[in-house]
């Protein structure tokens, strides 16, 4: 194998393919990152960090800068609409299972500025904007993968690839490797605006999972704004459900006030529970969405992938210390159980929970809430699957 192609090649600049290409870049391994995309993307994605995330961040020192451009938020919670908080959660239950008993609120593309930031000072880091990966290829020695420029098709190989290209990944598609799953039947519509809702609903947090039979929603804070998501029906016309006569609607049923809302952001998308049948395909490994994807109720998606990413990494440079590439089977074996049984579970459920239309199985699952918060022991036990640490021992369980 000739030493241009002795890298790993890393498919996707968001926040879990920075990830990977800056940890393996400080671990001494080559990488070249590609992305379609012909500069770096600013958008209001994913933005809530659980504590086992912040304490992998600690690797590159990032989190003191995540809180300084975000909020630190140390409660969390359920909330009836019409009768108000249900459950608060209070992370400071989890001091003595992490360095950061809390999460922080700040929106992914803040962080991916500061891993490229790190990944530019690491000498001989390759980044490539406007690189569009269309399909990969591989054999025994090697993995290419062919991307799309402006000027013109070009192949670019590697030792492995880290496939981190979203939820439509080109890897995943030119492998043949199914997405196994469903999607949820309805839209889900997203109102960004900087009404301080705190001043009105005074014993909110900033971050609120709020039921509802008819309309549920999601209240969550990030620097300078509120995001309000809720359901819309799938058959609804899209251009209406973003129009301003729908967005003003739908906040001024949250806080009915006088004046319009100013919406800073708006976005409506299909939301899907889906994992790849396989995470490893002989030198390809999927992570993040291309791998696996949920609903965003719980904050888990962007975080799983960037723990995804601190594995692949770790076993990466296992292997380019000598070690045996069977570890990768393990990779496939630890982050797609937990993607099964944590991730998608614990997501779904709390769907549920929001959304339940019968009143007696709406009542049972708000008191159950309810009992368990009130108890120090069962709200640790509860956060700690909640927040993301119980399914990090998991995966390291797995063998």
């Amino acid at each position: 194998m000739t030493n241009e192609t002795d890298r790993v090649v890393v498919v996707g600049a968001g926040p879990v393919g920075l990830t990977a290409a800056l940890g393996l870049a400080r671990r001494g391994i080559p990488i070249v990152l590609l992305t379609a995309e012909s500069e770096p993307v600013k958008e209001l994605r994913g933005s809530t960090f659980h504590p086992p995330t912040l304490d992998l961040l600690d690797e590159f020192g990032a989190v003191p800068r995540m809180i300084e451009m975000g909020l630190k938020a140390p409660t969390w919670q359920f909330r009836d609409r019409e009768t108000g908080p249900v459950a608060t959660f209070d992370l400071s239950l989890l001091a003595g299972d992490t360095n950061h008993p809390y999460r922080v609120q700040c929106e992914q593309w803040k962080l991916m500025r500061l891993l490229e930031e790190e990944l530019r000072k690491v000498p001989g880091a390759d980044i490539r904007f406007g690189h569009e990966v269309v399909a990969a290829r591989q054999d025994g020695d090697s993995v290419t993968v062919v991307a799309k420029t402006d000027a013109q098709e070009v192949s670019i190989a590697g030792r492995y690839l880290i496939a981190a290209d979203g939820a439509h990944s080109a890897v995943r598609q030119s492998l043949g490797i199914e997405f196994e799953g469903f999607t949820y039947p309805e839209l889900f519509l997203i109102a960004s605006t900087d009404f301080p809702f705190e001043e009105t609903i005074t014993d909110i947090a900033y971050v609120n999972y709020i039921a509802d039979p008819f309309e549920w929603l999601v209240l969550l804070r990030v620097p300078e704004l509120w995001r309000v998501l809720v359901p819309a029906p799938e058959g609804s016309n899209r251009a209406e459900l973003l129009s301003d006569e729908s967005l003003q609607g739908v906040l001024q049923r949250v806080v009915r006030r006088a004046e319009s809302y100013n919406i800073a952001h708006r976005s409506l998308y299909h939301v899907h529970q889906k994992v790849a049948k396989n995470f490893r395909r002989g030198r390809v490994l999927l992570a993040g969405d291309a791998a696996h994807i949920n609903n965003p109720l719980g904050g888990m998606g962007m975080n799983g992938g960037i723990q995804d990413a601190f594995n692949l990494v770790d076993k990466l440079a296992q292997i380019w210390a000598g070690g045996d590439d069977r570890s990768l089977d393990r990779y496939d074996r630890q982050r797609r159980t937990v993607a099964v049984e944590a991730v998608q579970q614990q997501t779904h459920r709390n769907r549920q929970i929001i959304s339940e239309r019968d009143p007696a199985t709406r009542r049972d699952a708000l008191d159950e809430l309810r009992r368990i918060a009130a108890d120090k022991a069962s709200a640790r036990e509860y956060m700690l699957r909640s927040s993301m640490i119980a399914s990090m021992s998991r995966a390291a369980e797995i063998q």
